[in-house]
């Protein structure tokens, strides 16, 4: 028996026979084409068109947030820079090939360089050259097996267009050699309740066809396991299984402590299955989907209609807006398309808004009228709470919450997503009305680690020390002035995290519906005493992993 440890997604077990993903399609030769240049652009058009199209066709069928991933790769495919600088190949003599090859590859290298959202499509960008090129060979893309049974799948990453319409009959669990806890495999693994351990790094050794148990409470997966092994994780299985279907009951811990769990949505036709998973309410609706999508920022009117049909969704519950969160790492040509060295410590978030305060001004109008026009909601009207991302400072603060007030929104707050507004809690929380922290960034400039770049990713690890000190200052800030603490990254998402996180103050979290039930299930286990017991001890670790052993070694005692 041998344990591959990497980063464990929920709190499935699962066993199952392995089967490797397969390689890449070699690289095209940079041989001189046989055809003219016409006839090359013909046959890239073709291909091309044949790949959005078969991508859209993937996203309208899985729905959910894989559908705006591999939307946004059809639109990539199509993109006419990109368009152009393959048509510049060819008429260079290259092959149709060859010239998708090197042009994808070169804005691949522009994207990882630039970083934050935009470095995360680099690797959608390998996935659409490796399906553009297979079309153009007349062969199937690179994608996932199908060994006629079911299997444990273990591969290098997933490219979203494979995750998203994975057969759940057949797939038992993910293993992932690359990645992280906020990887798409990771997410979307989450979405779709997937038993997956990313970023195990001896994995590449896993032979095909052998068995393996996948844990993803441990992080663990373990090769040839004993017969008594097999046993103790079927029923492991089952009794999850069991517990899932349990009834559904608000959050609390054991000593009856409420610990509100709250969904992470990206649209309001999201609510209805989120409502159905137990949400209690919305921690984070991240507004981007309005803005993203449009060539110019969307009207008042537009913008009211969406909030509206978000509110009327959940009757009396809380509703957690954030403004929008874009810049220079999310261009937009109506907020900011300045190009920037390192965008990502750039013109983004508030420091955007405040330089195009109209479109802030308009969100907080279309928010402020959607509440009034949901006040007469007969089970009573949503809690609607309003914040600014990426706020650095004090003055910051005290802007947005000034400002949203002057348009009658009753509860501002602000999201903490850098060190410095994390250190400073104690008076930014004297301004604002309460405190959500985006874990994801939080970590990513804790660590000086790209959260979406694959060569840091063991760095970009909630887990760290670092990281929840500073969570921990936050929570402490919190208590002071009598202000609720949500989380709203993936962090809240991890069982034993979620424990952790509310012993360091936490007064709420907030994930993908899908994980709820775990982390419901999880925090019962645990009193409050407990969990500031097991958060002392992830505390006192030096790195990631010895945390999560102390916490977990503390959770057992």
């Amino acid at each position: 028996m041998t344990e591959l440890r990497g980063v464990g997604i929920g709190l499935g077990v699962a066993q199952g026979p392995v089967a490797r993903m397969a390689e890449p399609l070699p690289a095209p030769s940079d041989a001189p084409s046989a055809l003219a240049p016409g006839e090359e652009k013909a046959r890239v058009t073709e291909a091309v068109a044949a790949v959005a199209r078969e991508l859209e066709q993937r996203g309208a069928q899985a729905g959910g947030a894989a559908q705006d991933v591999l939307e946004a790769q059809a639109m990539m495919a199509e993109d006419p820079s990109l368009a152009d600088e393959v048509a510049a190949r060819v008429d260079q003599g290259k092959t149709a090939e060859f010239a998708v090859f090197d042009a994808f590859a070169s804005f691949r290298d522009q994207l990882t360089a630039l970083g934050g959202y935009l470095g995360e499509r680099a690797a959608d960008l390998d996935d659409v050259a490796q399906r553009v090129i297979a079309r153009l060979r007349g062969e199937p893309a690179p994608g996932v097996p199908d060994p006629g049974h079911p299997f444990v799948l273990v591969a290098k990453d997933l490219a979203p267009a494979d995750t998203a319409l994975l057969d759940l009959d057949k797939v038992l669990a993910l293993v992932t050699t690359e990645g992280g806890p906020t990887s798409h495999t990771a997410i979307l693994a989450r979405e779709k309740s997937i038993v997956a351990v990313v970023g195990a790094v001896e994995a590449t050794g896993l032979r095909e066809g052998e068995t393996v148990i996948v844990d993803a409470a441990a992080g663990v997966v373990t090769t040839d396991p004993t017969p008594d092994e097999l046993e103790r994780a079927q029923h492991r299985a089952e009794d999850r299984a069991a517990a899932s279907s349990a009834p559904i009951t608000d959050g609390a811990l054991a000593d009856g402590t409420p610990i509100p769990l709250l969904a992470n949505l990206g649209k309001p036709e999201g609510a209805a299955d989120a409502v159905a998973l137990g949400a209690e309410g919305v921690g984070l609706f991240r507004t981007e989907f309005l803005f993203l999508s449009s060539a110019q920022a969307p009207t008042v009117e537009q913008q009211r209609e969406a909030y509206t049909q978000l509110l009327s969704a959940f009757p009396g519950k809380k509703v957690v807006v954030r403004v929008l969160d874009a810049g220079a790492d999310k261009p937009l040509a109506f907020l900011n398309d300045a190009h920037e060295e390192n965008p990502a410590l750039g013109l983004r978030g508030i420091r955007a808004l405040r330089a195009s305060e109209d479109i802030l001004r308009e969100q907080l109008t279309a928010l402020a009228e959607a509440d009034a026009a949901t006040r007469q909601t007969p089970e009573g009207p949503a809690d609607l709470w309003v914040m600014a991302p990426m706020v650095a400072t004090v003055e910051e603060t005290a802007y947005f919450t000034d400002l949203a007030r002057d348009y009658g929104i009753k509860t501002a707050g602000v999201m903490v997503e850098v060190p410095s507004s994390a250190l400073l809690a104690d008076r930014i929380l004297a301004h604002a009305d309460f405190a959500s922290i985006g874990t994801n960034d939080l970590t990513q400039y804790t660590m000086a680690a790209d959260r979406l770049l694959g060569s840091v990713a063991s760095l970009q690890d909630p887990w760290h020390p670092a990281v929840l000190r500073l969570i921990r200052e936050v929570g402490d800030a919190g208590r002071v002035h009598g202000k609720p603490v949500g989380i709203c990254g993936e962090a809240a998402a991890d069982p034993m995290l979620a424990v952790v996180l509310v012993g360091l103050g936490a007064t709420s979290l907030s994930m993908a519906p899908t994980a709820l039930a775990d982390v419901r299930a999880t925090l019962l286990q645990h009193s409050l005493d407990d969990a500031r017991v097991i958060a002392e001890a992830a505390l006192a670790a030096t790195d990631a992993a010895s945390a999560r052993t102390a916490a977990h070694a503390a959770a057992t005692r």
